[in-house]
């Protein structure tokens, strides 16, 4: 970091471990209200080194708030009927409070039908068209998690939103897209004027130089530089990306889409790559899940 650095960090671990307190307060109460702590479960099909690390990662989120989890491992080999039906069993199982089927899935699987054939009631990633919907026209219900992870770590730090330009660059149904509509609503974080940049945009740089709240989720490891950022500006950098570095024992090093040491100076707060937005995207599925277990969870997530 540089010495002569002003900037703050918004720390998604710090934010993230205080969020997981209050799930695991309200975890007891369910598991003290109905018998049974609420129970998640993942489905990972094939191998896949960056999947398999957050799924592990999720499974052990949930053991330190108090929650029953489950991880099914299928073969990279599974055909579209034999994932459909397996979802179809967790949609029916009256002990499972809520599910995910990590993705990206192989090449050779739908992953939107697999995303539809998920009963809504069960849809702690918020993916489904329901979940979705409802998010728009700002009904009850289940929220993408790593949207919803940003408006809670941007709450903790007492960012303000209100009246700000919030850029938002990529258009993903699962990040940037709800990315937009949340900053847009009328709540705190929220009340954005919001441009959806994506890769058609023309000078994606003039548009960028203009947030005063940028958060990048475009999937390209290094997009951001310090001439793209606003002096002052809060930046809330989604990506991260495995680079090859001989250098490190592990043999890669973790980038985000934001180049970090060049931009940091810039900002007033930035995300760290990792212990940024990863963790609250996992603190978010984890009060997804405790709001399909129980309605006294709605004091967390209102």
């Amino acid at each position: 970091m540089p010495a002569t650095a002003t900037y703050q960090l918004l720390d998604g671990r710090a934010c993230s471990d205080a969020l997981k307190q209050r799930i695991a307060q309200e975890a007891a109460e369910v598991l003290a209200k109905r018998g049974r702590a609420p129970h998640l479960a993942a489905v990972l099909v094939g191998d896949d080194g960056a999947s398999r690390t957050y799924v592990e990662a999720k499974v052990k989120a949930c053991e330190a708030v108090g929650f029953r989890s489950s991880l099914i491992r299928l073969p990279a080999s599974t055909t579209q009927q034999e994932l459909i039906k397996q979802v179809q069993a967790l949609n029916a199982d009256a002990d499972l409070d809520g599910f995910i089927v990590q993705l990206p899935l192989p090449d050779h699987l739908d992953a939107d039908a697999v995303t539809l054939a998920i009963d809504p009631a069960k849809d702690v990633d918020g993916f489904h068209p329901v979940s979705l919907g409802n998010m728009v026209l700002g009904h009850d219900g289940f929220l993408p998690a790593t949207p919803s992870g940003i408006v809670e770590l941007l709450r903790h730090y007492g960012i303000a939103t209100n009246g700000k330009h919030c850029v938002v660059v990529g258009r993903s149904n699962i990040v940037g897209t709800p990315m937009s509509i949340l900053m847009s609503r009328n709540s705190d974080p929220g009340n954005c004027t919001v441009t959806l940049a994506h890769s058609r945009t023309r000078d994606l740089a003039a548009v960028t130089r203009e947030a005063d709240i940028l958060i990048v989720a475009a999937g390209k490891p290094g997009l951001i530089g310090a001439a793209m950022v606003k002096q002052g500006a809060v930046v809330v950098d989604v990506g991260i990306h495995r680079v090859d570095d001989p250098s490190r024992k592990s043999g890669f090093r973790l980038l985000g889409d934001v180049r970090f040491e060049e931009v940091a100076p810039k900002c007033a707060w930035i995300t760290p790559v990792p212990g940024g937005v990863g963790p609250m995207t996992i603190a978010s599925l984890l009060l997804n899940t405790l709001k399909a277990a129980s309605d006294v969870t709605r004091k967390l997530v209102n």
